[in-house]
């Protein structure tokens, strides 16, 4: 009896068990996760495989909750080509203030007899003010010498018998950022550095065309002058070769060869050069706008050709100060601009450690940086601008500092200086026609296989995220680094939790 009970019992619980399995069970949905579904997006984008060679670093943050939205490489050192601009456009706008005015002063050494002969030299004396050019003054290059030409008319000046020396020894005597590219020397955005700066250190050609296909062209240069001799051997060509015009300038000289040709439909189309030696191109061009106003000047000097110089036997008769600081970072950012950098880091240097050189301006930076969180050794500033491949940043030290600055008392400053995806700057054609337009703030860099971006963008919740993109040593065609760079930030921009 006792085992009959034991199978009754047995056979009971199965059929029980049988039931409730095949009873219907209730629906259950799995809900997607957002975020895991954008991970494993830009997982996918950033492991194509066209990029088996590349390295891409890659940090996004939100600032709403600190939280990493992904990271790959987040720590490794990257060359971040123009990223660099935002560590120096940082520390210049926090040392200096973003009210702080660059400038250039002209001293006199002599007085002025009542023939309105100065009876000594004109000495200007360069401080890293960058703004000695058109870019502020509606195009007009030569508007601050005109202005000192008009203070020294209403001086009474109208001959120097000694010389314009033109004063760079702000700076230390560093032409060119340490290991810029040879074959750099005479393109605008190598332009040689100087705390003496006239329109970036270049000369503008403006070319045009010949009457026919194979003529020669014609060419202007401005500032008129014979600071620079030019030879032009670019001819007249149809659409089909189009405008390819190169510039050689002679190694330490100023003689200009241009190559190549211009198309036949083109008018008015410039070229920039550099000029050596920037401080001596800044006194002779001033030089020959003086003579335009009546006052002569028969010599022009380069201070460093002289035995020295005593500021005390001196008065200063005029001075031009640049666009305040907040205005000059915005140059810097919005056009990705060199000279201007590589000023600024001089500068920090100068007032901070008291040498006007790339090494102090780096010293200055990266203390405060340190404070910021940032390790020393993650950020490695051989120049301002980033055009040396011997520059290293990890993507986590650039969104550390994107988020340290989105906080700071100056920040809004700094978000305004950085292109507008869309809309301005370098990233005025990209992410058109998306969520990212009129959206992203961010900051471009190139050098050659080497394709970076770096900013803010606010996702459709209204939540601020940093990254930054960094990919080196790429062997595709750099648009594509574009397409997936501004893909992501599309994503970003659509991204809701």
């Amino acid at each position: 009896m006792k085992l009959k009970k034991i199978v009754f019992v047995l056979v009971f619980c199965l059929s029980i068990y049988v039931a409730l399995g095949c009873s219907q069970r209730p629906q259950t949905t799995l809900q997607p996760n957002p975020l895991s579904e954008l991970r494993q997006n830009l997982e996918t984008v950033f492991s194509d495989p066209a990029f088996y060679n590349a390295h891409w670093g890659v940090a996004i943050q939100s600032l709403k909750t600190g939280e990493y939205l992904y990271l790959r490489n987040a720590n490794k050192g990257f060359m971040p080509a123009s990223n660099m601009k935002l560590f120096t456009t940082a520390a210049a706008l926090i040392k200096l203030g973003p009210d702080f005015k660059l400038r250039t002063e002209v001293y006199a050494t002599g007085q002025v007899d009542e023939q309105g002969v100065l009876n000594g030299d004109l000495v200007v004396r360069g401080l890293g003010d960058p703004a000695l050019s058109g870019r502020y003054y509606d195009g007009n290059m030569t508007f601050v010498f005109q202005a000192w030409a008009d203070s020294l008319k209403k001086a009474g000046i109208r001959k120097i018998s000694g010389r314009i020396i033109g004063d760079d020894t702000f700076f230390d005597d560093e032409l060119l950022g340490e290991a810029w590219s040879w074959d750099y020397q005479s393109d605008y955005y190598a332009a040689q550095i100087s705390a003496l700066t006239f329109n970036d250190n270049c000369v503008d050609i403006i070319f045009t065309p010949g009457d026919s296909v194979g003529d020669s062209t014609f060419f202007r240069l401005e500032p008129a002058t014979d600071y620079i001799t030019l030879e032009n051997r670019v001819t007249t060509a149809d659409k089909v070769r189009g405008t390819n015009i190169r510039l050689d300038r002679q190694r330490g000289g100023n003689h200009v060869v241009c190559t190549g040709t211009l198309y036949k439909n083109e008018n008015n189309h410039t070229e920039w050069v550099t000029v050596e030696n920037p401080t001596r191109y800044t006194v002779k061009v001033l030089q020959s706008v003086l003579e335009k106003n009546g006052i002569i000047a028969k010599e022009v000097y380069d201070i460093d050709e002289l035995p020295g110089f005593d500021y005390d036997k001196s008065h200063r008769v005029a001075i031009h100060y640049a666009p305040p600081m907040h205005e000059i970072i915005k140059t810097v950012n919005k056009v990705s601009q060199n000279l201007f950098a590589e000023l600024l880091l001089r500068v920090i240097g100068k007032e901070y450690a008291g040498t006007g050189n790339a090494d102090s301006g780096e010293q200055v930076a990266k203390e405060l940086f340190a404070g910021m969180g940032i390790h020393p050794d993650e950020v490695f500033m051989a120049d301002g601008s980033g055009l040396t491949r011997v520059d290293m940043v990890s993507p986590m030290s650039v969104i550390t500092l994107l988020r340290s600055m989105r906080q700071h008392t100056f920040g809004n400053y700094y978000y305004d200086s950085l292109p507008i995806a869309g809309v301005d700057g370098t990233i005025s054609k990209r992410m058109q026609g998306t969520a990212a337009e009129n959206n992203v703030r961010a900051k471009t860099g190139y050098i050659n296989r080497v394709r970076a971006l770096s900013g803010y963008v606010t996702t459709r919740d209204g939540e601020e995220l940093v990254f930054s993109m960094i990919v080196n040593n790429y062997t595709v065609p750099t648009s594509l680094c574009n397409a997936k760079q501004d893909l992501v930030c599309e994503w970003l921009a659509n991204f809701s939790r």
